[in-house]
């Protein structure tokens, strides 16, 4: 077999699916950023044609491309593709191919990330909103939807889970009789994340109220007549919308920002908004920065380090606290 950059690409996404158990999203993700290096250098090429010089080519031919929206790159995504380079460099170098050293590659320094997120009244009305929302109340649906959109936000809220991670969850995944449950996160790992008594309580009461054999924790209550007898085929047998459906990301999405409106919030919000929201108000009660790290999942410190810059203003209350007590006015 050659010993082409084509051939190499293979047996890395293959590595990445099998040895390092990566999701499918993710060995998408490498296959289109490392395809598109291809793509520039030439997939025919050795593993050693890879050098500074035509890295150095290959972020000036990054910065110069327009997307298909007819925009630049953004600075993050172009990183995105060097991230992705120097991961396929060090697999490379473990195979004793001799090719650039991957810390040859300098990612672009990017500016600190704009972490949005709630707190006080605005965090306590957009939990509120749900149940304030105008409807039909004779329409058992439309509670089955104001409970459930009242516990989608205090879980969210309760345990920083991300939309993904939400939508998949299963009656049978939460025990209502405990205060935490396990999750399975980014790449197949697990964590432990603790409910609230005000997730509990509103768990309970919309399932209480479900009369579907759904298995999912969270699923769509059409208000249309019929629209829950209506049937697919699949795995050989006719299964009605309310046997196998559930809440989508974007579903949450569209739900969060609904809520959003009811609670007169102008600015941008999303199921990501409130796990931030989960990982500053943790810091800014005490939490140390490994332990909210563990509760969000993160892999990386490095990760979880854009929430610090968040609670910085707290610094400035404890200076003015202890600073400079033992010393006397002149």
């Amino acid at each position: 077999m050659a010993n082409n950059l084509q051939t190499f690409l293979t047996e890395y996404l293959e590595h990445l699916e099998i040895e390092k158990n990566r999701s499918p999203k993710t060995l998408e993700n490498y296959a289109f950023y490392l395809g598109r290096f291809l793509e520039y250098l030439g997939s025919d090429k050795s593993p050693s044609a890879i050098t500074h010089e035509e890295v150095r080519k290959y972020r000036l031919w990054l910065n110069r491309l327009i997307d298909v929206h007819g925009e630049p790159l953004k600075k993050n995504t172009q990183n995105y593709h060097l991230i992705a380079l120097r991961s396929f460099l060090k697999y490379m170098a473990k195979r004793d191919v001799k090719t650039l050293a991957a810390e040859k590659i300098e990612l672009m320094k990017m500016p600190d990330r704009d972490v949005s997120f709630l707190e006080g009244s605005d965090l306590n009305r957009i939990l509120e909103a749900p149940l304030k929302a105008q409807s039909d109340s004779e329409n058992p649906n439309t509670v089955l939807q104001k409970y459930r959109d009242k516990a989608v936000l205090e879980l969210l809220f309760s345990t920083g889970l991300r939309v993904s991670e939400l939508v998949s969850l299963q009656i049978d995944d939460v025990n209502l009789q405990r205060d935490e449950f396990s999750i399975e996160g980014k790449g197949g790992k697990r964590r432990v994340v603790f409910l609230s008594e005000q997730a509990k309580y509103w768990i309970k009461k919309y399932l209480g109220l479900r009369k579907d054999m759904n298995p999912y924790l969270f699923v769509s209550h059409d208000k249309r007549k019929g629209a829950q007898k209506k049937s697919v085929v699949g795995g050989g047998k006719a299964k009605s919308q309310s046997q196998y459906g559930h809440l989508t990301p974007r579903s949450v999405q569209r739900l969060v920002k609904t809520c959003a409106k009811l609670a007169g919030i102008t600015k941008p919000v999303s199921p990501h908004t409130l796990r931030h929201s989960y990982a500053t108000d943790l810091l800014q009660n005490g939490a140390d920065i490994r332990s909210v790290q563990a509760m969000l999942g993160h892999s990386s410190i490095t990760t979880t380090q854009i929430y610090t810059h968040i609670t910085d203003k707290e610094l400035k209350n404890i200076h003015k606290k202890f600073h400079g007590k033992g010393r006397k006015d002149d």
